[in-house]
């Protein structure tokens, strides 16, 4: 009898799993067009903490956003997102987290090699009224990280409403290149938000399915962004922070900039380009020289349309402004060098994992979407896969079969991207040096490969459009 109860349900699954088929194949959801702003807004700059010595709450804030005050959450005392956390490689980070809102909350330290105990595992939380002391060593590589909530299934609900902020690390060596610094070292993340109602996080069905996208663009929480420049180069840390959207960035000009760093740190050296798409969760630094310009003149970064996606990506929109308004004398000269990536030999690897991100939504006996991983959606009491510190290892992620794109994130660690078959069928120039995050957009097979730190405990990997993640698209590996 139970022999013929679990075949059962194995073909009530299949034949669910085939429905679902059908159904994305004719789902026809498609993002949230961006309504372009008038840009005047002076751009807000995130205030700055010392990492080592930091302390902060996360709390219900309101802010005014396009006039009107809207419900926010924040950590610190901004209206809206958080401080900029910096720190020195081989500092200890110390952070006394108070969480003042309604729910459970945690952070991850996106990027960053954090123990276990503290990377913000998912179930991993701090209750509402409770406290929570994170306290371990750097050992990342210089660059631009970040930080945000990871609460099982409400990740993007918080993200969305504004808990997320730059973890920036820093180095004598890097300090050694002389790169732009101070006020032109500019931290900038992207988000996409939808205001109609307020900064209320209410995903419908077709949300869920393809994510939520917004109709206005902030950037460090203002909308219609401006910042006044001089005729200088400026080192921009490029953030995509949005549950979704992807930016395809280019100047409005068609300057090239110089791209200098992607997820983990500094590339070997910088590269030309002119336009350079970011899925959610990955980090990009840039050099822009204004140098040469008349004083007056307006250069505005925008998003490009880009192929690969039938749900986003047809539409070009302005998203935050330049305009130059004194002349300097800009002396800075490029290096011809930067910080060495060390590959991982490919010979080194012990082993190699395929996953399946190309599967068909499962709509569960309560109408919602969930978004599976090789057939499964996250268990905290699972193991799903285990791995030994110090060895390495090949992942791939398949979405060849799939219809939606998945920018795949792993928590504490960096690895480099060996290959993509069908699709783009290459490496882009920001995946040449460490990441954390990968797109795979449908069509395509990506392959990591990955040296696992001494790091030893249960971490997650996941999708990192945010509706996905909470929506099971997310498995666990432990470091043994």
């Amino acid at each position: 009898m139970n022999i013929l109860k679990i075949l059962s349900a194995s073909i009530i699954i299949a034949f669910v799993i085939a429905s679902c088929h059908k159904m994305d194949n004719s789902n026809n959801a498609v993002a949230k067009n961006v309504v372009e702003q008038t840009f005047d807004n002076l751009i807000a700059i995130p205030t700055v903490m010392d990492a080592t010595k930091a302390a902060f709450t996360a709390k219900s804030k309101s802010a005014i956003i396009e006039g009107v005050s809207m419900n926010t959450l924040s950590y610190g005392g901004a209206a809206i997102l958080g401080p900029t956390l910096k720190i020195q490689q081989g500092d200890v980070m110390k952070l006394e987290f108070k969480n003042e809102l309604s729910e459970p909350t945690n952070i991850h330290w996106h990027g960053l090699e954090a123990p276990a105990s503290q990377d913000g595992y998912p179930t991993e939380v701090t209750q509402a009224g409770s406290s929570f002391s994170y306290n371990f060593p750097i050992k990342d590589r210089p660059g631009t990280y970040w930080y945000h909530p990871h609460p099982d299934m409400a990740t993007a609900s918080q993200a969305y409403r504004g808990l997320a902020g730059f973890f920036i690390v820093s180095s004598p060596e890097e300090k050694a290149l002389k790169l732009p610094e101070g006020n032109f070292d500019i931290p900038l993340v992207f988000q996409d938000k939808r205001l109609t109602n307020g900064l209320n996080y209410n995903p419908n069905s077709d949300d869920q399915t393809i994510g939520l996208f917004g109709e206005t663009i902030l950037v460090n929480g203002t909308p219609g962004a401006k910042l006044e420049v001089s005729t200088g180069t400026y080192r921009l840390r490029l953030l995509n922070g949005s549950n979704a959207r992807i930016y395809n960035f280019s100047l409005t000009n068609g300057m090239s900039f110089k791209l200098i760093g992607s997820d983990g740190g500094l590339l070997d050296e910088a590269i030309d380009i002119n336009t350079l798409l970011l899925a959610p969760g990955e980090r990009a630094d840039v050099l822009v020289s204004f140098k040469g310009m008349a004083v007056g003149s307006e250069i505005f970064i925008e998003s490009q349309p880009f192929s690969g996606s039938t749900s986003q990506g047809s539409q070009a929109f302005k998203i935050m402004k330049f305009k130059v308004t004194n002349t300097i004398s800009d002396e800075f000269m490029f290096p011809s060098k930067l910080m060495a990536v060390q590959k991982i030999p490919e010979s080194s690897s012990v082993a190699t994992r395929k996953f399946n991100i190309g599967h068909m939504m499962l709509h569960g006996g309560m109408g919602g979407v969930m978004h599976p991983i090789d057939g499964k959606t996250f268990d905290a009491n699972r193991r799903d896969e285990v791995v030994k510190a110090g060895s390495v290892e090949i992942w791939e992620f398949d979405n060849t079969t799939g219809s939606e794109i998945h920018p795949m994130h792993l928590h504490g660690l960096q690895f480099q991207v060996l290959k993509r078959t069908g699709g783009r069928n290459s490496i882009q120039p920001w995946e040449k040096g460490w990441k954390d995050t990968v797109l795979a957009f449908p069509d395509e097979k990506v392959r990591i490969i990955i040296r696992f730190p001494a790091n030893k405990g249960k971490f997650v990997f996941h999708c990192h459009n945010l509706e996905h993640e909470d929506a099971g698209m997310m498995l666990n590996f432990e470091i043994q």
